[in-house]
This record gives structure tokens, C-alpha cells and sequence, in this order.
């Protein structure tokens, strides 16, 4: 990865390009982002800056966290995240990134939590069919059916589509458009939907199929 930023969900809107067409966006408040550690190959065995996003107070600070930022010289941090970059000579501990890295017609993968969906059924988690409500199918016309064969291999195969809890996965969404920066107030549109409800952290980075 190239650059990549910490931000916030605002919600989704739509604007119009100069021919009028409308365009589905999502705006994330990006940044900004502070340095607050930078990994080096000598110290860490790889290359890496960790950046903060959002600021915490700090009496809600652990003392780990606490004596971190401090040592960094740095205002404490709610969201930290860590960001392979590909050259991190440019980059020290303090340093600010902002929205403005990214530029309108950039290609980007967001990754975020999707929206938890609690414990679910078979036909809204894996989308089975129902079975026909005449004839003898009884209260089971929304179960998953049987789990596996008897004797052979007597067990459940690992991997079987079953009930249980769905959503709050980290989830990647490749290739979007950034629509519009807005480098004033730290804001980003992006063409289209990216994971998570309003208000959940994303992480945008350059797009590895750009």
C-alpha cells in the first residue's frame, strides 16, 4: 500500500457531476490522522507507522496506552491502526495526514465492520429455500434440514451452513471511486456503499487494483 487513512462513516447522500447525472456516494470524515509510532525493519522486522484517528480523553486512557502516547509525544488517540506502507521514509512520529492525500478520480479499497445481524436463521444467513407450507411440512419449513449422514462419516463436516451469528466481520470493499475531497472539513465521498453502519471506522487505503 501506497497511503491510507483512518476515518468515520457519515452516511450516504448523492451528488451531480458537471452533465448532471446523479452519483451514489458514502462520505467518510477522513482524518485527521497522527503518527503516533513508526516500525522500522531494524527494530521491528518490517516497515510500518501506526496512526491514531479521533481524540480520547485522557483519564479513559490505560496506563499502557497512556505511557505509549507519551512517549510519542502525541495527544491520545480513540482508534489506532497500523498501515504497511510501502515507504515510510517521509513519515515521523507527529506527523499529520489528511484528506486531501487522496484526490477525486483515485481508485481506493475501504475496509470496515459490517453491521451485526445477531443469530440468525439459515434462509437470512445463508439464503436457503423454504420449504412448501401444504402437505404434511410442518413447523420445519424454515429449518436447515439434516446435518449429516449416519454411520458415515458420524460427524458434521466442517464448513456446513448452518444457523448462527451473522454480520460484524471485518469486510473489504475493492476499487471504489473517490467522487470528491473536501480538504477544509476532512471529508471524502466515495462512489457507492462501504461496510458498516453510520458512525463505524473505515480504513481507506490506495486500491491494489489501481
Amino acid at each position: 500500500m501506497k497511503k491510507g487513512i483512518i476515518g468515520k462513516k457519515i452516511g450516504m447522500t448523492q451528488i451531480f457531476d458537471e452533465k448532471g447525472k446523479v452519483i451514489p456516494v458514502t462520505v467518510v470524515e477522513a482524518g485527521p490522522c497522527v503518527v503516533t509510532q513508526k516500525k522500522t525493519t531494524e527494530n521491528d522486522g518490517y516497515e510500518a507507522v501506526q496512526v491514531g484517528f479521533g481524540d480520547q480523553k485522557p483519564q479513559r486512557l490505560t496506563k499502557p496506552l497512556k505511557g505509549h502516547f507519551d512517549k510519542g509525544g502525541t495527544a491520545p488517540k480513540k482508534v489506532l491502526r497500523e498501515l504497511r506502507l510501502e515507504d515510510i521514509s517521509g513519515l515521523n512520529v507527529g506527523d499529520l495526514i489528511k484528506a486531501d492525500i487522496f484526490e477525486a478520480g483515485e481508485r481506493v479499497d475501504v475496509t470496515g465492520t459490517s453491521k451485526g445481524k445477531g443469530y440468525q436463521g439459515v434462509i437470512k444467513r445463508w439464503h436457503f429455500h423454504r420449504l412448501k407450507e401444504s402437505h404434511g411440512s410442518g413447523p420445519v419449513v424454515r429449518h436447515g434440514g439434516s446435518n449429516g449422514a449416519i454411520s458415515d462419516p458420524s460427524r458434521v463436516w466442517k464448513g456446513l451452513k448452518m444457523a448462527g451469528h451473522m454480520g460484524a466481520e471485518t469486510v473489504t470493499v475493492q476499487n471504489l471511486t473517490v467522487a470528491k475531497v473536501d480538504a477544509e472539513n476532512n471529508l471524502i465521498a466515495l462512489k457507492g456503499a462501504i461496510p458498516g453502519p453510520n458512525g463505524g471506522i473505515v480504513v481507506i487505503r490506495n486500491s491494489v487494483k489501481a
